[in-house]
């Protein structure tokens, strides 16, 4: 793994379940990010233009999850990862999103996903 990015403890209000009451009101979902990248030249060159700037991964975040509907963590998982990776100069993504305070019969703090995609070589 090379260097990395981290965001930690996102928190964005969304519409995203199977249930029907979970797609009309919103809920809280947390994302950690882990961005992979050389930070190498922006480090050297104390530069933001040679890095990823970590508001702009944070802007993208909470629009996917207020402005999408998806039944599945795992979906909405991976259309995070998806636009992160669109950012460019990102070699991969590991998105952890939780749902807190999920409405299952079972108390739990938090239900969630984690998955990492790498950016495809064009």
């Amino acid at each position: 793994m090379g260097d990395l990015i981290e965001l930690r403890g996102l928190v964005a209000m969304g519409r995203h379940g199977c249930l029907p009451f979970e797609r009309e009101n919103l809920q809280p979902f947390k994302v950690d990010l882990d961005v992979e990248l050389d930070l190498h030249a922006a480090a050297s060159a104390d530069d933001l233009g040679l890095t990823v700037d970590y508001g702009a991964v944070a802007k993208v975040v909470e629009h996917v999850i207020s402005s999408t509907n998806y039944s599945l963590l795992e979906s909405l998982a991976e259309v995070v990862a998806e636009e992160v990776l669109q950012l460019g100069r990102i070699q991969s993504v590991t998105v952890s999103l939780h749902k807190l305070r999920p409405l299952v019969e079972t108390p739990l703090v938090s239900a969630g996903v984690r998955i990492t995609r790498r950016a495809s070589l064009q």
